[in-house]
């Protein structure tokens, strides 16, 4: 067993290694921020983030502020850990769909803030309804049913923003190892 315990060290530091190199090239540190840059550190969500850019909740409102609960702390942070340990996983093995659809979860989470940041103006929801408006939902339809291209527009696949622009992103190959290659190379 003696003999085994370099092995050990090493193998655990190659193992540590590799982790961390992992956090760092999937920039998980972004996600503890509402920088809607976090969003496209996947590809895939290009389109999404470059539809939201142009729109007119640019000016008041992030991913998250749609996309995470808003009514507690922890259930913002349980709610955004299960998304993106799903995501992360999703991403990784390019398990991903062409076409991506919310799920009912998060649905019902966009429902919510929807009305929480515009419950001051559907007095006429209410009177065509018959009922007082609550946060409660009495409403059988989708908010998004009506206002179906908001914020994303007419989103429907990857394809669907081809020369969109999207901020830079940086390299994942650290300086130092920038700096060997060119040595290397030479």
């Amino acid at each position: 067993m003696e003999k085994f315990k370099i092995y050990y060290f090493v193998l655990g530091g190659i193992f540590l290694g590799v982790s961390l190199y992992g956090i760092y090239i999937s920039k998980v540190y972004s996600y503890l921020s509402d920088e809607p840059t976090a969003c496209v550190n996947c590809h895939i969500m290009t389109p999404h983030f470059a539809t939201w850019f142009h729109s007119s909740h640019r000016n008041r409102a992030t991913c998250n502020d749609c996309h995470i609960p808003q009514d507690n702390s922890l259930r913002a942070l349980w709610f955004k850990m299960n998304d993106g340990l799903r995501h992360s996983f999703i991403f990784t093995f390019g398990n991903y769909p062409q076409v991506i659809r919310i799920r009912p979860a998060g649905a019902r989470v966009v429902q919510d803030n929807c009305l929480r940041c515009h419950s001051n103006q559907l007095s006429f929801v209410t009177l065509i309804k018959g009922k007082e408006f609550s946060n409660e939902h009495i409403f059988t339809r989708q908010c998004w049913d009506c206002h179906r291209e908001v914020p994303h527009g007419r989103l429907a696949s990857q394809a669907s923003t081809p020369f969109a622009r999207i901020p830079n992103e940086n390299s994942v190959v650290p300086n130092w190892l920038k700096k060997e290659i060119k040595l290397l190379n030479k």
